[in-house]
């Protein structure tokens, strides 16, 4: 438990975006974990279990306790996905965070992302974090493959807002 235990909750946190709900989550794989222990103990692919577990039971606390989501009504508020739009440049330098710690710099991604609307951060920690291609993210969703792109694609501008609100991305990019 001890070496998998930040692992498991990060993942629910960046999933779910709430600490309370992490902890839960995290309760329930290890629980889960010690149903199986005797399968894990001799496997050496107990972190990979643990990650599946805890994703797949972030997007069931998701899709069971949240609101399902809204596209159109999302598209004609955010005014963003037009047609025509440019790209969003989302490379940041290596040197942006050069002055900040490895922990502060996880601790600001975080906090961005819990700011992101839920669906938005569920694709894009699933993209980026869970290493799922947008099909499989759609499949686990249960929503169109159109979506989960566009989810994407507007969590990044949304984080890059944020971080540069927050001065650590400079207007340059």
């Amino acid at each position: 438990m001890r070496a998998y235990q930040d692992m498991v909750y990060s993942t629910a946190a960046r999933l779910t975006g709430n600490d309370a709900q992490a902890e839960d989550i995290a309760q329930e794989v290890f629980l889960r974990a010690y149903q199986h222990f005797s399968e894990l103990r001799a496997g050496a692919s107990a972190g990979g279990w643990l990650k599946t577990v805890t994703t797949n039971l972030a997007l069931n606390h998701l899709s069971r306790y949240v609101k399902r989501w809204r596209l159109f009504s999302e598209l004609a508020e955010s005014g963003t996905g037009e047609p025509g739009a440019p790209p969003i440049e989302w490379e940041v330098p290596e040197t942006q965070f050069a002055d900040i710690s490895t922990e502060q710099r996880r601790q600001i991604i975080d906090d961005a992302l819990r700011r992101l609307p839920q669906h938005q951060r569920v694709a894009l920690v699933l993209y980026h974090f869970e290493d799922l291609s947008y099909q499989e993210i759609a499949d686990r969703l249960g929503v169109s493959l159109p979506k989960v792109k566009t989810d994407i694609l507007r969590a990044r501008a949304a984080l890059l807002a944020l971080l540069k609100a927050n001065g650590l991305v400079r207007e340059s990019l």
